[in-house]
């Protein structure tokens, strides 16, 4: 998969991207990051990618042209490769390009989100700032209007990198142990008895010390027993 990030502030991605996981499936080349600077598609010596509203308001508005320009030569570079993408799924059902808007008002991004996502080839990422984007984007160029929470941020570009994240570590071959993502928070345990479309908070989990400050592990988890760990486990998970 490749994520192509529209931003006015590409160097935010910088670290995020050279740690832990995410640097990992991009070495192995299960995914690929390209950081597109939305002023790169513009003219003026200012390199300008906003305006005031039309009607009058706080703040400035994001450009619509500059924002088309870069999707658009995106989106032709995906379907005219000079180099072949990382890596290209198998499966025929696998979509090809979602063009992705972070905004306040979009759908709230979920657990079903990612994976439903996670079916593309290529997300186009497009970050806001200021007071917002013109709709026209929305209307005309975005597939998908997302938000991360019922809250305002600077911009979307931390939004971009939770969905990068999310969606990445969900991956084939991504994860180490491939079985943490069935017994994980926000998935149908297996043997759960709950319905596919239904999810867990994950249950609690300990390690060593046995006790510190006089704070001790729960004793089933040292039993040894495997059944009684099972449905303490079943218990101590919230069903959702």
């Amino acid at each position: 998969m490749k994520f192509d990030i529209i931003t006015i502030f590409p160097d935010i991605f910088n670290s995020y991207f050279q740690e832990g996981i995410l640097k990992r499936a991009q070495e192995q080349k299960l995914i690929e990051v390209a950081v597109h600077n939305l002023r790169d598609w513009v003219n003026d010596k200012r390199k300008t990618v906003d305006d005031t509203p039309y009607g009058g308001g706080a703040g400035m508005v994001m450009k619509v042209e500059p924002i088309f320009k870069c999707v658009n030569s995106i989106v032709s570079e995906i379907r005219n490769p000079k180099s072949e993408i990382a890596v290209k799924s198998k499966s025929p059902k696998t979509k090809k390009i979602r063009i992705i808007l972070f905004s306040a008002k979009g759908k709230k991004f979920s657990q079903k989100e990612a994976k439903r996502l996670s079916g593309y080839e290529n997300l186009i990422l497009i970050c806001g700032r200021y007071e917002g984007i013109d709709e026209r984007i929305a209307k005309y160029v975005a597939d998908d209007e997302l938000s991360i929470g019922d809250y305002v941020l600077t911009g979307g570009e931390i939004p971009a990198m939770i969905l990068a994240d999310s969606i990445t570590r969900i991956l084939p071959g991504v994860l180490g142990n491939p079985e943490s993502l069935t017994e994980e928070s926000f998935s149908a345990v297996r043997g759960s008895g709950l319905k596919k479309e239904n999810s867990v908070l994950e249950y609690p989990h300990y390690t060593k010390p046995e006790v510190f400050n006089n704070w001790r592990v729960p004793s089933v988890l040292l039993s040894g027993n495997h059944e009684s760990i099972r449905k303490w486990r079943k218990n101590h998970s919230e069903k959702r």
